[in-house]
């Protein structure tokens, strides 16, 4: 499929909904219910630090990113591909790029067993989520 087609079959619906998924996901992955505490112990950030972060600024260009990495996504998939195969695409771009891409830095970093497995699980997660999505849209 050429890019003009590859456009033209985006389904911006699908794209917005992928990206909220993600958002969505993160702030449950990273509340306390799930592992805030664990990741602010993992990073060094303490609730008090979080006060002083501008918080719009974050979740804006949080959301702004999860935004191109659906579109991203969607242009992978294709049209027509159905929800299997998004949730798989979506899974195996986690696994196979992100998880090992992050994997290499974290090693490098020196970051923990646990820091790394809190962000990429979530990152997989939630490009499985969104492979399911669009693939459902498409």
């Amino acid at each position: 499929m050429d890019m003009q087609n590859a456009f033209q079959n985006l389904n911006w619906l699908a794209v917005t909904a992928a990206a909220v998924s993600a958002f969505v996901l993160g702030g449950l992955w990273y509340s306390p219910l799930m592992f805030a505490k664990r990741w602010m112990k993992e990073t060094g950030i303490t609730e008090e630090d979080t006060k002083n972060h501008n918080m719009a600024k974050i979740f804006g260009i949080s959301f702004l990113l999860a935004f191109v990495a659906a579109f991203f996504l969607a242009l992978f998939i294709g049209a027509g591909s159905g929800p299997a195969f998004g949730a798989l695409a979506g899974f195996m771009a986690g696994l196979g790029w992100v998880f090992t891409f992050m994997g290499i830095t974290y090693i490098f970093e020196a970051r923990s067993l646990a820091h790394f497995l809190i962000n990429s699980v979530y990152s997989v997660l939630a490009l499985t989520i969104m492979g399911l999505i669009i693939g459902a849209w498409q």
